[in-house]
Order: structure tokens, then sequence, then C-alpha cells
């Protein structure tokens, strides 16, 4: 049975998630959003109450 050898498969597979690992997991930390929810002023935004049209 070819299926319980895994000899190739997890040679590709260790080296996939070397790969990602190395490569993509750094790049995926470093991003940064363009827009930070925590760089707004709470006290900026100005909420009025809603008035209900059925109450």
């Amino acid at each position: 049975m070819p299926q319980l050898n895994p000899n190739p498969w997890f040679y590709i597979m260790a080296f996939s998630w070397m790969i990602f690992l190395a490569v993509i997991l750094p790049m995926v930390l470093v991003y940064h959003f363009p827009n930070d929810p925590s760089m707004l002023d709470p006290k900026s935004t100005n909420t009025q109450p809603w008035a209900w049209p059925w109450s």
C-alpha cells in the first residue's frame, strides 16, 4: 500500500511547514493595519441617543 509509506510525503510536509514558519509567518506578524482603532480619541466621538419612531 503506497499510502502507508510516509517517505516522500513527510519530507514534503516538513519542508512546506519550514517555508511557512521561516518566510510567511514573519511577514504576517510584522503587518500593521493602516487604520489602527486604538489611535482614536474616545472622547472625540459625540453620539446622540436614537429616537425610535415607534416608542
